[in-house]
């Protein structure tokens, strides 16, 4: 069994989603993406990778780790889906690191870094961003709001000749990065930010 700080298990040749985020609290959006993409993406495995914090955001109503974890494992509980902090373990504040970090660690998976519409619109200004788009494949999910300037922002721009065709999305996992596809599905409305406002209304 893995620790709640250790990478999971893994063997070449596996297909593995990598779902980051800060989860301060999970909620059943994230499960619907973590679901759809498994299926969609055809993945062996989907690793939920709870981080320390996210550096674009505010941390004063950020969550202990340890709590963020025992709640995500409890909403995913999925026999494919793993929940880890490791990132926290190695002092990771940036996806790059984790991303170099498990290129190196786990020879031969093939990882795909799954990420919502949101993020994209932002991705232009994570660290490092076009070195991890050159790294790893990537899937951007859609999200209520968020599409049209997703699909419109610096770095969709900058990495259109990189995006694949959404029925394509099975070969996702093994194509040469800079690859990433686009995915409309199922989506909900709720958010963390949305469910941390609920639970201050109910003290």
């Amino acid at each position: 069994m893995n620790s709640d700080l250790s990478v999971p298990t893994h063997a070449a040749g596996m297909r593995i989603g990598l779902f980051g985020g800060s989860f301060n609290p999970p909620h059943e959006g994230h499960r619907l993406v973590a679901l759809q993409c498994l299926k969609r993406l055809q993945l062996d495995a989907l690793w939920i990778l709870v981080s320390p914090g996210n550096p674009l955001k505010d941390h004063r109503e950020l969550a202990p780790l340890e709590e963020r974890i025992a709640a995500t494992r409890a909403l995913m509980d999925h026999p494919r889906i793993a929940v880890t902090g490791f990132e926290a373990a190695h002092h990771f504040r940036y996806t790059y690191e984790t991303v170099s970090f498990l290129r190196m660690r786990c020879e031969g998976v093939k990882f795909v870094w799954i990420m919502g519409a949101d993020s994209l619109r932002d991705f232009d200004r994570w660290e490092r961003w076009e070195e991890i788009a050159a790294s790893v494949p990537m899937a951007v999910y859609a999200r209520p709001g968020s599409n049209s300037r997703a699909t419109l922002s610096k770095a969709a721009v900058a990495l259109g000749a990189a995006r694949i065709p959404e029925e394509a999305a099975e070969t996702l996992a093994s194509r040469q990065p800079p690859a990433w596809v686009y995915l409309h599905g199922v989506t909900s409305p709720e958010s963390s930010t949305a469910v941390r406002a609920r639970q201050r209304g109910a003290k």
